[in-house]
């Protein structure tokens, strides 16, 4: 007895129900992978947060010697580098944090100083002279800083972004944290892919009112604008 293939109809019929499917599944799957991002990024915010406050409390960069510490850079806080003595980021005789206060992923940097992590990248900052946001070195031993920070606003000022690698692939949302440990969250297709933030512009989260775009003091745009003139929330 002969046996009965299928016919070009039911072969259509069954491609046409794998093509739903996969419409269907593939928009879940996506949402759910910039769902997970976004959460990935969130809590490790938080994890900065904590470490920037074990950090500081326990005085381990003091470059003015006043007995305040200091809010530190990924590779202070995970031991990557030696901890600075001078206020231009330098180390003499300096020691590394230990135990490290930051998890070890972050002793590696992308050229511009980010660290890169499911699907987000991070920058921290530190206020220079007059607030400027100062950026991180990404390489080298003897240095932890691109320029110079005020020692007296670093004792009580630090900030973090967040924000997706690709936007609308990797993440949608723009995450701040400062030192008050508050997460704003933000979205702009502008900020994505590596350099989205820097010292030209570390102060895109405060409140338009207080300060230029430059300067990484004032008031977080909790709930309000931006310096760069976009709704900033706090997530709860």
């Amino acid at each position: 007895m002969r046996s009965r293939g299928f016919t070009l109809i039911e072969l259509m019929i069954v491609v046409t129900i794998i093509g739903i499917v996969a419409a269907i599944a593939i928009p879940n799957m996506w949402a759910a992978r910039v769902q997970a991002n976004e959460t990935s990024a969130i809590a490790t915010l938080r994890s900065i947060t904590s470490s920037q406050a074990q950090f500081q409390s326990s005085a381990r960069a003091d470059t003015d010697l006043d007995g305040a510490g200091e809010y530190g850079m990924f590779r202070e806080l995970s031991g990557a580098i030696a901890v600075r003595t001078a206020s231009d980021g330098t180390n003499v005789g300096g020691l590394t944090a230990d135990p490290a206060v930051l998890s070890g992923f972050f002793r590696n940097l992308t050229p511009n100083a980010e660290a890169s992590r499911s699907g987000y990248l991070f920058k921290v900052f530190l206020p220079g002279i007059g607030g400027t946001g100062v950026n991180e070195s990404a390489t080298g031993a003897s240095s932890s800083l691109q320029s110079p920070i005020d020692p007296d606003l670093s004792e009580v000022t630090w900030c973090c972004y967040a924000w997706p690698s690709n936007y609308g692939n990797s993440g949608n949302r723009t995450f701040f944290v400062g030192q008050a440990g508050d997460i704003l969250q933000g979205e702009s297709s502008t900020y994505t892919a590596t350099n989205a933030f820097n010292a030209t512009n570390g102060g895109r989260a405060y409140r338009s009112a207080s300060g230029a775009i430059t300067n990484i003091t004032g008031i977080p745009a909790l709930g309000t604008l931006g310096r760069d003139g976009r709704l900033w929330r706090r997530i709860d």
